[in-house]
């Protein structure tokens, strides 16, 4: 079964990609209008300040939106499986992948709060997906 495509860091996602190896999610925020983003960039999308910082994330969520992908995948085989956007305490919006929960949908229920868990992948990459929180 061939493996998941991974993302390439560029030195612009270099700090996300080193955080989710280290458990942690990584975010920017924009110095000038306090604007909080996500995918890494080097400027504010708000203001197109480049005076941005990186911090880290609550890693808690509202699940936003999903469908449930039927098709198989060669690397992640022929089960059901979650294509979700997740809205971050922090307020960007993440598409991830649901784990950890039936992939049903009096399961997947929209609003529901999730967590970041990551998955190690070969390459020194690890993922972000979200589950179900605890509580």
């Amino acid at each position: 079964m061939p493996s998941r495509i991974l993302p390439q860091p560029t030195p612009e996602t270099q700090h996300f990609w080193d955080g989710c190896r280290e458990g942690v999610l990584k975010l920017q925020r924009c110095g000038c209008c306090a604007h909080v983003y996500f995918p890494p960039r080097p400027f504010c999308p708000d203001c197109s300040s480049r005076d941005v910082e990186v911090f880290d994330a609550s890693g808690k969520a509202l699940l936003w939106s999903y469908v449930i992908n039927h098709r198989p995948r060669p690397d992640m085989g022929s089960e059901p499986h979650s294509i979700a956007v997740v809205k971050l305490a922090e307020g960007p919006q993440m598409m991830t992948n649901i784990v950890e929960c039936p992939q049903e949908p009096e399961f997947l229920v929209l609003d529901m709060p999730v967590e970041v868990v990551f998955a190690e992948q070969e390459g020194g990459i690890s993922l972000p997906f979200f589950k179900p929180a605890e509580g």
